[in-house]
C-alpha cells in the first residue's frame, strides 16, 4: 500500500523538479532547433533559455518565473492501493502544492476568477487539478507534475467546432492559424509544443490537446501512420511561417506537433489546440507499493 506521506512527498518533489529541471527530451529538442535556426536573434533566445536551464539545474532556481497552473497527471495500475483511498490524491496534491508555493518553487498565481482574490497558496476550487486515468500496463502509481505557464495556456488555447464537410483542409488551416496567433509577439514563449485534439465532445477534444502537448515525449512517433504524416506536415508548415523563438523572426515556431483523436458524433468535427511553452515543464514520480519512489524527466507514451 502506498502511504499518504509517500504520495505527498512524491508530488512535492515532482513539482520541485519540474520547476527547476529541463526534461531531457525537451532539452534535446531545443538544442537541435537551436543548431538549425538561422536567424541570429531567434538563436540568441534559444541559447539564453538553455543557459538559464543550466543555471537553474546548478543552483536549484526556477527555469522560468511563471510557474502557472499546478497540474498533476496521475496514472494508476490495476492493483494500486493508497492509504485513505483515492481521495488521498486530492489531499496530497493540495498539501504538496501549498508546500511548493511556500518554498518558492511555485509562484502564487491562482486567483478567484471573478473577485481576483489570491489565497497565496495556489489552492482553491478545482486547483490543483488532477487528471486521473487507469492502465493495465502501469506498475504502481505514476504522477506527472506539470506546472503549466500562464502564457502558453492563456494565449495558446483554441477550439473550433467545424462541419464534417469542412474536412482536413479546415483542420490544417485552423492549426496553423492557431500557431501564428499564439506565437505572435512571443505570447506562448515559442518554440511551442503544440497539442492538437480532434474529435470527441468539446471537453474531451480540449483534454486530448492538453495531454498531447504536456505528456507526449518529444521525438515519439504517432502510432497512426496518417496522423504521423499530418504531424510532420504541420510541423514543417510551422517552420515556414517566418516566426522564431519568443516571436522574433526565424524558423522555430514549434518544437513538435502532437495529434490525438477520439471518436465523435457523425454531425461533428471538433478541433482543439493547446500549446506548451518551450521549456515543457513536467517531471514524473513513479510510486511503488513498497513505497519507493523513482523520479524521472523521461516519460513513456501515455
Amino acid at each position: 500500500m502506498i502511504r499518504r506521506d509517500t504520495l505527498e512527498e512524491g508530488m512535492l518533489e515532482a513539482l520541485r523538479l519540474a520547476a527547476t529541471r529541463l526534461p531531457p527530451d525537451v532539452e534535446g529538442a531545443l538544442r537541435r532547433i537551436c543548431s538549425e535556426e538561422r536567424n541570429p536573434l531567434a538563436r540568441e533566445h534559444l541559447e539564453a533559455t538553455l543557459e538559464n536551464a543550466a543555471l537553474a539545474r546548478a543552483d536549484g532556481g526556477l527555469i522560468c518565473a511563471d510557474t502557472g497552473y499546478p497540474l498533476f497527471f496521475v496514472r494508476a495500475g490495476t492493483d494500486v492501493e493508497i492509504e485513505g483511498g483515492f481521495p488521498s490524491l486530492w489531499h496530497a496534491a493540495r498539501s504538496a502544492t501549498q508546500r511548493a508555493t511556500a518554498a518558492a518553487f511555485l509562484r502564487p498565481t491562482m486567483v478567484d476568477p471573478l473577485t481576483r482574490a489570491n489565497p497565496g497558496d495556489n489552492c482553491g476550487s478545482h486547483m490543483p487539478k488532477i487528471d486521473l486515468t487507469f492502465s493495465e500496463e502501469a506498475n504502481g502509481l505514476e504522477v506527472v507534475a506539470a506546472p503549466k505557464g500562464g502564457g502558453s495556456e492563456i494565449f495558446g488555447t483554441f477550439y473550433r467546432m467545424f462541419y464534417p464537410s469542412d474536412g482536413l483542409p479546415a483542420v490544417k488551416q485552423f492549426v496553423v492559424e492557431s500557431i501564428v496567433d499564439g506565437c505572435y509577439a512571443g505570447k506562448i514563449c515559442p518554440p511551442a509544443i503544440v497539442g492538437v485534439g480532434i474529435g470527441g465532445t468539446s471537453d474531451l477534444c480540449m483534454q486530448l490537446a492538453k495531454r498531447a502537448a504536456v505528456l507526449r515525449p518529444l521525438g515519439s512517433r504517432n502510432p497512426d501512420p496518417s496522423l504521423e504524416e499530418l504531424e510532420r506536415h504541420l510541423l514543417d508548415a510551422s517552420h515556414r511561417l517566418g516566426v522564431g523563438a519568443m516571436g522574433s523572426r526565424g524558423e522555430s515556431a514549434a518544437l513538435a506537433v502532437h495529434i490525438a483523436t477520439a471518436m465523435t458524433h457523425t454531425a461533428a468535427l471538433p478541433v482543439a489546440v493547446n500549446a506548451q511553452c518551450m521549456i515543457g515543464r513536467r517531471w514524473k514520480a513513479a510510486l511503488r507499493p513498497d513505497n519507493t519512489v523513482i523520479y524521472s524527466g523521461v516519460l513513456d507514451v501515455w
